[in-house]
């Protein structure tokens, strides 16, 4: 298998990076219902939940600009032969699924009123504690972090977290499943990691 995208597949680091932040998208989801469910506030098991979910959103941040990196690098392969209006809803789609990867993770970290303490091993200071929120939020925009934190955190929550991350996962799945089992096509076969499905 290539290391690079091919005109027929996507090479392995394409398919790596696909399915670890697809995994850990699952594990911010996971953390955060555990500690909303399963926790009492101000408990240990409280904190290292939210711990965990924070240092996932950090590694997708990172890993989703890798991966948009590595597009520009090594292209995707074509589209499977299909009907223009197909082609465009696959573009369309994927470049709304970069965006909201990307402004997920950002806007949780921008929204959270606390230090990551990343996998326990080192602190990442939060957003409130830079200099970019001082000069640009605090004072250029004349706002507080707690003014600043409510309409990201409605974004990051309301917004993406709870609809439009999951209609979008569903929408790429049945899309996926939709080109195996009824186009018949090599879709879903050229993003998994072995050549058979």
């Amino acid at each position: 298998m290539s290391l690079k995208n091919q005109s027929d597949s996507y090479g392995s680091v394409a398919k790596w990076l696909h399915w670890l932040i697809a995994l850990l998208f699952l594990g911010s989801y996971i953390t955060v219902y555990s500690r909303q469910w399963f926790t009492e506030e101000e408990t240990p098991e409280n904190w290292i939940t939210l711990q965990l979910h924070l240092s996932i959103g950090v590694t997708i941040g990172v890993l989703v600009i890798l991966r948009i990196i590595w597009r520009l690098a090594s292209p995707p392969p074509k589209l499977e032969p299909g009907p223009p209006l197909q082609h465009f809803a696959a573009h369309a789609g994927h470049l709304l699924l970069y965006i909201v990867m990307v402004i997920t993770p950002l806007t949780g970290y921008m929204g959270t009123g606390t230090n990551t303490d990343y996998l326990f091993l080192f602190e990442i200071p939060k957003f409130e504690s830079t200099r970019i929120f001082t000069s640009l939020v605090q004072d250029r925009l004349g706002i507080s972090f707690e003014q600043f934190e409510k309409p990201v955190d409605f974004i990051h929550k309301e917004v993406l977290g709870e609809w439009l991350v999951w209609i979008l996962i569903l929408g790429h799945v049945m899309a996926a499943l939709y080109h195996h089992y009824i186009r018949r096509d090599r879709t879903l076969i050229r993003m998994t990691l072995t050549r058979k499905l």
